[in-house]
């Protein structure tokens, strides 16, 4: 049986369960994958996220203890928008998962000389 897509909307994936209201509303907002860097081919730091200045600012004002306060890792060197807070996380697991030359080449075809992109967000 086929659904139509506002139909497969409205259950989770897998399941045929309802989804809750705030679903519902994650789903429809836009979300970015996102990486960080120490440096030029320094540490690296792959990230989700649906308010991506908000949570670019906290990396870089230190308002996130872990990993990326840890290892100064804040340079924004890449993103990419989906329509689906389901498609960003699942990009997100497969970057994660990739070799570091692999998120090189990556960042590479948008950001060649691996520029710190945050003040292009608001332009």
């Amino acid at each position: 049986m086929q659904f139509s897509s506002s139909r497969a909307s409205e259950t989770r994936p897998g399941t045929g369960e309802p989804r809750t209201q705030t679903e519902k509303r994650e789903q429809a907002l836009p979300a970015w994958v996102y990486i960080l860097a120490s440096r030029p081919y320094g540490t690296l730091y792959t990230g989700v996220t649906t308010e991506l200045g908000r949570r670019i600012y906290e990396h870089r004002n230190g308002e996130i203890a872990g990993f990326t306060s840890t290892y100064g890792v804040k340079s924004l060197v890449w993103y990419e928008e989906y329509s689906e807070v389901e498609s960003a996380i699942a990009q997100e697991k497969r970057i994660k998962r990739w070799h570091r030359q692999w998120k090189f080449e990556l960042i590479e075809k948008m950001n060649p000389k691996w520029q710190d992109l945050y003040g292009d967000l608001n332009r």
